[in-house]
């Protein structure tokens, strides 16, 4: 059974940083493609980041492209989410997917997380 468990999300002011982590079983971590999607209220789930492999292969959304930081520890199968200077409109629902495309669009993921919520107060 594939399970993808967030957490780290919260409550943070404009400015403030959050670090979301996302622990992967019942897969070969480092075969996978691992991404983060969010999903603010009437609004659709939208790509923020992924990576293929450590250090390199990393691709982000241009809304968060020099704030926030992907990267993945396949001894811990454990994928992160760094997040800095936070604005308000990253409010949302933050999942992690594993998959073998790694490209921007949900479908390219075979499994998610139940996500987690960060809430950015103005």
């Amino acid at each position: 059974q594939v399970q993808l468990v967030e957490s780290g999300g919260g409550l943070v002011q404009a400015g403030g940083s959050l670090r979301l982590s996302c622990v992967a079983s019942g897969l070969t971590f480092r075969n996978y493609v691992m991404g983060w999607f969010r999903q603010a209220p009437g609004k659709e789930r939208e790509f923020v980041a992924a990576v293929r492999w450590s250090g390199r292969n990393e691709n982000y959304a241009d809304s968060v492209k020099g704030r926030f930081t992907i990267s993945r520890v396949d001894a811990k199968n454990t994928v992160y989410l760094q997040m800095n200077s936070l604005k308000p409109e990253d409010t949302a629902v933050y999942y992690c997917a594993a998959g073998a495309l790694g490209g921007i669009i949900p479908s390219d993921y075979y499994y998610w997380g139940q996500g987690t919520q960060v809430t950015v107060s103005s």
